[in-house]
Order: C-alpha cells, then sequence, then structure tokens
C-alpha cells in the first residue's frame, strides 16, 4: 500500500474510534441513587482514559496531516531535522515518521 492510501485509511480509522469513544468522554453526573461513590470513580477513570485516548488520536492526527503535506511537498521520506532518507523499514510500520533513527535517538 503506497503511503498516501495508508495516511488516509489511518486518518478514517481515526474517525471511526473518535466516535466510538465520545460517550465514555461525557461528564460523569453526581447521581446518587444511581450510581455509588467507588461506581463514580470508576466512571471518572474510565471518562479520564478515553479523554486521553482522544488527544493521543489527536496528536496522531497532526502527525499523519504533516506527512500528508510532507508528500504534497515532495519532501516524504526524508527526515525533518537532517534531511537524511527516513529508513524504509520505519515507514512501512509507520507512515507518518518524520525523523530517521539517528535524529530519533538523539531526542
Amino acid at each position: 500500500m503506497d503511503p498516501k492510501t495508508a495516511l488516509h485509511a489511518r486518518l478514517e480509522a481515526l474517525d471511526a474510534e473518535d466516535a466510538a469513544g465520545l460517550d465514555g468522554q461525557k461528564t460523569v453526573e453526581l447521581d446518587q441513587q444511581a450510581v455509588g461513590r467507588l461506581s463514580r470513580m470508576d466512571a471518572l477513570q474510565n471518562q479520564a482514559m478515553a479523554q486521553a485516548q482522544a488527544r493521543r488520536r489527536g496528536a496522531e492526527r497532526l502527525r499523519i496531516n504533516a506527512a500528508l503535506h510532507r508528500l504534497e511537498e515532495g519532501e516524504y521520506g526524508f527526515c525533518t531535522d537532517c534531511g537524511e532518507a527516513v529508513e524504509d523499514a520505519r515507514l512501512a510500520a509507520d507512515p507518518s515518521i518524520p525523523k530517521c533513527l539517528d535524529c530519533m535517538r538523539a531526542g
């Protein structure tokens, strides 16, 4: 699969994950009759985890959009730090990778 197709497919998957995760991010209502203290704490923890997952999906969406921009500009596959080619295996594993292994290790 070419990088552009893979990146667009991942964006679609992120959209589906966002839609599925909306219920978990809703505000937890205080209803002492229906939810006990421990159940409410569990609901708050689940809400926090759903929100964290949404933030991670947002960060991944930014990386994917940046990779699509690099594709349009003819800069895809080259490290954004040093300009050297990013290893094919890294791009195959994650087409949104912006840096070569040496620059990733350097921090």
